[in-house]
């Protein structure tokens, strides 16, 4: 996953809550960077914060997202790494929380990929499998 973004001066990975947190931290550590956590949600995370709403998601649902101010400042290059983007408004949503920070984008690299080929492109999607290259799976087994 970070392999795309080695040569593309990240200097820090974010990661959304929580297998971001799992996925982004082992980018981190393989670029020699550090991790930039967003939170979802109400829980403790200290200091100044900068949050977004998402838009919503495939199930309708939308995410209050939170980065810490401090943690992404200018001249930051930020890579965003997660397990699965379906509609990329969590992705968009971290996207503005870093520019506001004066950090740049540097793009999102995932496991799977379900975006539409515009919204793929705006985000700078990286992946390793398609939602449509996955075999069909049954709820039942």
């Amino acid at each position: 996953m970070a392999g795309p973004f080695r040569e593309g001066g990240v200097t820090a990975v974010c990661g959304i809550e929580s297998r971001g947190f799992l996925l982004g931290a082992a980018a981190a550590v393989e670029l020699g960077v550090g991790f930039v956590a967003v939170r979802k949600g109400e829980g403790v995370f200290p200091g100044e914060k900068v949050t977004r709403r998402s838009a919503p998601d495939y199930r309708g649902t939308r995410q209050e997202l939170r980065l810490q101010r401090a943690a992404v400042g200018p001249g930051d290059r930020v890579l965003l790494v997660d397990d699965w983007i379906e509609t990329g408004s969590q992705a968009s949503a971290v996207r503005s929380m870093v520019a506001e920070c004066g950090g740049q984008w540097a793009g999102c690299s995932v496991v799977v990929d379900q975006t539409v080929p515009a919204r793929r492109a705006d985000l700078g999607v990286r992946r390793i499998v398609t939602a449509a290259e996955l075999p069909a799976w049954d709820e039942r087994s």
